[in-house]
C-alpha cells in the first residue's frame, strides 16, 4: 500500500474508532443506564432535564472553543495534537464511566459531558485533516469511506456490547449492569486503539504563518465573516441543523422510553440503523 492510500485509510479509521462512542454510549446505553442505574432516585422528568443539560453544555463549550483552537491549529500545524488531546479526553472519560457506582449520577453526567466535548471537538480537527491526505477529486470518496467505516465499526462493537448485556454469564459477568459498565471501558479502549493509525500515518501540514498574534488573526477572521452574509447564514443554519441532529441522537432512546417503547426494541432498532447505514454510506 502506497503512502497516499495508507494515509487515506488511516484517516478513515478514526471514524471507525470514535463512532463506538456515538453508538454504544451516546445514543445507546448511557441514556438508559443513567435513568435506571445512576439516577434512578430522580424523577423521570428530572433525569431527562439533566441529560439535556449535559448535551447543551458540551455543545456550547465546543462552539466557544472551536473557532479559537481551529484557527490556532491551522496557523501552527496543531491539528493532530489537538485531535490527540480531544481523543484522550473523550476516550479517557468514557472508560472512567466503568468505575462510577450506582447512584453517583453527578459524576456520571460530568464524565459523559467531558467525553462528549472530546468527541465533538475531535470531529472538527479530524474533518479538517482530510485535505492533508486527499486531492479535491477524491474528497467525497474518502469522506464516504470514513462514514461507512464509522457505521460498521460502531455497529460491530455495539452488537458485541448488546450481546454482553443480554447474555452476561457467557462473558463471566454477574449481571447486565456489569456488562454495560464493561462496555464503557471497551469503548474507551476501542476509541484510542483505532485512532493510532491516524496519528502515525496522516501528515500534518502547517500553513504559512500569518502576521499578527493568534488573537489578532482570530479577530480579523471574525470581521471578514461578519461582512459575508451568505457565510453567516450558512453558519447559523448549519449550527441549528446539526445541533438538532445531535439532540435527536442523544435523546431518542430516553424519549422513546418515556413514550412507553421497550428499551430492548429501541436498542435493536439503533443497532439495525448501523448496518443499514454502512452500505448506504
Amino acid at each position: 500500500m502506497n503512502s497516499e492510500r495508507r494515509a487515506a485509510w488511516s484517516w478513515a479509521f478514526y471514524d471507525w474508532a470514535n463512532s463506538a462512542f456515538a453508538t454504544t454510549v451516546m445514543a445507546g446505553f448511557f441514556p438508559l443506564f443513567f435513568a435506571q442505574y445512576w439516577a434512578a432516585s430522580l424523577a423521570p422528568g428530572e433525569r431527562t432535564f439533566w441529560l439535556g443539560v449535559a448535551s447543551s453544555v458540551s455543545s456550547i463549550v465546543v462552539m466557544i472553543l472551536a473557532p479559537l483552537l481551529g484557527g490556532l491549529a491551522d496557523r501552527k500545524g496543531l491539528k493532530k495534537r489537538f485531535l490527540f488531546i480531544a481523543t484522550l479526553v473523550g476516550a479517557g472519560s468514557t472508560a472512567a464511566l466503568h468505575g462510577v457506582a450506582a447512584g453517583h449520577w453527578p459524576l456520571a453526567l460530568g464524565l459523559f459531558t467531558l467525553a462528549s466535548i472530546g468527541f465533538f471537538a475531535g470531529i472538527s480537527f479530524y474533518d479538517s485533516l482530510i485535505v492533508n491526505i486527499a486531492p479535491a477529486a477524491k474528497l467525497d470518496r474518502i469522506s464516504a469511506i470514513g462514514y461507512g467505516l464509522g457505521y460498521l465499526g460502531g455497529g460491530l462493537l455495539f452488537a458485541l456490547n448488546v450481546f454482553m448485556f443480554q447474555k452476561p454469564q457467557v462473558f463471566g459477568l454477574a449481571s447486565g449492569a456489569d456488562a454495560i459498565l464493561l462496555s464503557f471501558a471497551m469503548v474507551g479502549i476501542w476509541w484510542l486503539l483505532f485512532s493510532l493509525p491516524l496519528f502515525r500515518h496522516v501528515p500534518e501540514r502547517p500553513l504559512a504563518q500569518a502576521s499578527g498574534s493568534d488573537w489578532q488573526e482570530l479577530l480579523r477572521t471574525f470581521r471578514q465573516v461578519l461582512g459575508m452574509k451568505p457565510v453567516l447564514m450558512f453558519l447559523g443554519a448549519y449550527w441549528l441543523y446539526i445541533d438538532a441532529v445531535d439532540t435527536i441522537i442523544r435523546m431518542a432512546v430516553d424519549y422513546g422510553v418515556k413514550l412507553g417503547f421497550d428499551p430492548s426494541a429501541l436498542i435493536l432498532a439503533l443497532l439495525l440503523v448501523q448496518f443499514v447505514g454502512f452500505p448506504a454510506a
